[in-house]
């Protein structure tokens, strides 16, 4: 008997070559389900995690090939997902850099450098400014676009909503006879006379006319799309979701993919045109169910689609269950006026009964605690008509940032999961907490209510313009996401949001790996460091575990690795 085991043994050993690479002497944050922490790993050299444990057991496995890397005592754990990236963003600044904006001053004095370089006639056009970063909290004035642009048309705009000039209202037809078109849910604000004072809401703007930005071609995309994700790379990023991206974006990533120039394992979720006719939104669906890219791959899958629910928090359109109150900063003048809901409940259901019967993921960008109370209903009448689907399909809620504790427990009951962004509470906190309140703000992110219920949320950033983790609209640095739902604190504000709503450094990390590897369908491969799964890891120059919190920000990645192969390293 004993030989016979022995025997086994030395077959098994021989099945299996010596360890390609070996990190040692180490703290190995493995982030599995114990959150277990060891010494030393081994990659074989198809990329794969062929042991975890002490210094001792992985050293034994070595071979005379086997490169070995001593850690220093130094951390490592698995590669950082950010479930939410819009990488266009890359090619914001292709024409010109955009400076940080704080006030309405340097919104005006951007817009008129703008002017000395355009014709008159040509549109100047800026976006993703969100007026709640401004220190004055408001947007531009149309007096004010105007002075600055007699002869240009100018549009501000912060997402969904727009500030316009009177010459782009001109051109737009926005006159105080503009009806919205049917089926719309976009509003035209008003002054007291009846007249356009400028703001759009949730309507795509229609001016039309040349404008001086040149234009990039493929090549450029690509190679600044390549820069960009080099630098998710940079701060430890190794998997990124790409929601509202396109078939045709997909095409890119395949490319990439192919020339072995893709360096960050891609999710994408296709935007669908969700109020469009209901056989014109079915094939848009139709053509995501049917596309190669759906069939589970570690590296490039389409994990579901995409639709929009509900306005913006940022911008005062988010879809809310309580009136949103009057505002000077948002431009609110009507007291019932509760946001926008873009979507009918009965298409709503439409879409999520294909999306999920087909065992994509279904998920919707819904911001307001209405919007996210609906989403979830919706889940749950179409869950009851097929018990275990939703779940199934991983299906999610996009940005969540306003919850009812209602919707919580639905939400744990259904296995919905949360895509949120810890950054907004950061960057957006003190301009929210003002108007809405500390009672109201008890529902803003919610995290501690999601993990006590099990709730799957995972950690993303909504990056929409620039490439630079800090400086980007939004900032995708996964540390400065961490920190925040540690200490759920908001730049400019003496207290926290909330505090009680925080999570662990072990719960934070999990939002930023493991959980987000289950959102993102890709919990057999990555998401923490197991035997047998990819070696996406980072080393970093601290202990994410025990630092000084303030200091948890500022964490520089020395190395990351991407399936055992080096994708940065820190000069």
């Amino acid at each position: 008997m004993k030989l016979a085991l022995l025997f086994t043994a030395l077959v098994s050993a021989s099945l299996h070559a010596a360890p390609a690479l070996i990190l040692h002497h180490g703290k190995v944050i493995t982030v599995d389900k114990n959150f277990r922490i060891a010494e030393a790993i081994a990659i074989e050299a198809d990329g794969r995690i062929s042991a975890v444990g002490t210094n001792d057991e992985v050293l034994a496995t070595k071979g005379a090939d086997s490169q070995m890397v001593d850690l220093g005592g130094k951390a490592v754990l698995p590669g950082l997902m950010d479930s939410h990236v819009h990488p266009g963003a890359a090619m914001t600044e292709f024409d010109h850099e955009i400076p940080t904006m704080e006030t309405i001053a340097d919104v005006l004095a951007y817009l008129s450098d703008r002017v000395k370089v355009s014709k008159p006639g040509d549109l100047i056009s800026v976006r993703q400014i969100f007026i709640t970063r401004l220190e004055e909290k408001r947007y531009p004035t149309r007096a004010e676009l105007d002075h600055i642009a007699p002869n240009n048309p100018v549009v501000f705009s912060t997402g969904p909503d727009s500030m316009l000039n009177s010459l782009a209202l001109k051109l737009g037809g926005y006159s105080r006879d503009y009806k919205v078109p049917a089926g719309s849910a976009g509003k035209m604000e008003v002054d007291a006379n009846g007249e356009p004072t400028g703001l759009l809401r949730s309507l795509s703007h229609n001016v039309k006319a040349p404008t001086s930005a040149k234009s990039a071609t493929a090549e450029d995309t690509y190679r600044r799309t390549v820069e960009l994700f080099h630098d998710y790379n940079a701060v430890g990023l190794t998997t990124v979701a790409d929601r509202d991206s396109s078939l045709k974006q997909c095409e890119l990533y395949q490319k990439m993919h192919t020339k072995g120039d893709l360096t960050v394992r891609m999710r994408p979720s296709p935007g669908i045109p969700s109020m469009s006719l209901w056989p014109a939104c079915e094939k848009a669906i139709d053509e995501v169910i049917q596309h190669p890219l759906t069939k589970e791959d570690p590296m490039l899958q389409i994990i579901g689609t995409k639709v929009y629910l509900d306005g913006g928090m940022l911008t005062g359109s988010a879809w809310m269950i309580e009136p949103w109150g009057i505002s000077e900063a948002y431009g609110i003048n009507d007291p019932q006026y509760r946001g926008v809901q873009k979507i009918t409940p009965e298409r709503l259901k439409q879409l999520v009964e294909k999306v999920t019967a087909a065992g994509l993921q279904f998920t919707a960008h819904s911001v307001g605690d209405a919007a996210v109370q609906l989403l979830i209903d919706t889940y749950e009448a179409v869950d009851g008509q097929n018990p275990g689907s939703v779940r199934a399909a991983r299906s999610s809620v996009t940005h969540c940032n306003f919850m009812h504790p209602d919707s919580i427990a639905k939400a744990a009951k259904l296995g919905v999961c949360i895509d949120l962004q810890p950054i907004w509470l950061h960057m957006d906190g003190r301009t929210l907490t003002g108007h809405f309140g500390e009672a109201r703000m008890q529902r803003f992110q919610p995290l501690r209510a999601c993990f006590d219920q099990k709730v799957i949320a995972g950690g993303g950033s909504d990056h929409m313009q620039k490439i630079g983790s800090f400086r980007s609209i939004n900032p995708y640095n996964p540390w400065l996401g961490i920190w925040t739902s540690i200490t759920r604190k908001a730049r400019k504000l003496d207290k926290p949001v909330h505090i009680e709503n925080a999570l662990t450094r072990e719960e934070a990390l999990r939002l930023y790996t493991s959980n987000n590897a289950f959102l993102l369908k890709a919990e057999k491969n990555t998401g923490s460091l197991e035997p047998g799964k990819l070696a996406d890891i980072i080393l970093v120059d601290r202990d994410p575990l025990t630092c000084p919190i303030d200091d948890l920000i500022q964490t520089q990645v020395l190395k990351t690795w991407l399936g055992g192969k080096v994708v940065f390293e820190k000069k």
